[in-house]
């Protein structure tokens, strides 16, 4: 029997969300953000693992753009640990353990910042 759910994409069994706050670098634009939440997108191709959902990334300027998974790396600190906000080290270690368990190794690269690297490494 064929249902209308049939023609949608299958959503990744193991897929773990980004969350809000994480420092992000497109992939092949390079620019810099910070993840501000989902999008669900009801046309085009480029989703989530989720199969219906885009990131929206605010850039410099406050402007948001709509960026699927696959184009985003995750920015590290010396310490190699995810740079999200203001948060403590235990929870940033935590966050990026589950991260690198589901992202290829090469989705992580180093601030480029120092400033903002070493921030969130005091804190």
């Amino acid at each position: 029997m064929t249902t209308a759910n049939d023609t949608r994409p299958a959503p990744a069994e193991h897929w773990v969300r980004i969350p809000n706050g994480t420092r992000v670098r497109h992939r092949s634009e390079a620019y810099e953000g910070i993840i501000d939440g989902l999008t669900e997108i009801v046309s085009g191709s480029e989703r989530n693992p989720d199969g219906k959902t885009q990131y929206r990334v605010k850039i410099e300027d406050g402007t948001r753009l709509l960026v699927p998974e696959q184009h985003l790396n995750i920015l590290t600190d010396p310490n190699q640990l995810v740079l999200i906000g203001r948060e403590s080290e235990l929870y940033r270690r935590s966050l990026t353990d589950r991260l690198r368990a589901v992202l290829s190794e090469d989705r992580f690269v180093a601030a480029t910042d120092k400033a903002s690297a070493s921030r969130t490494k005091s804190r």
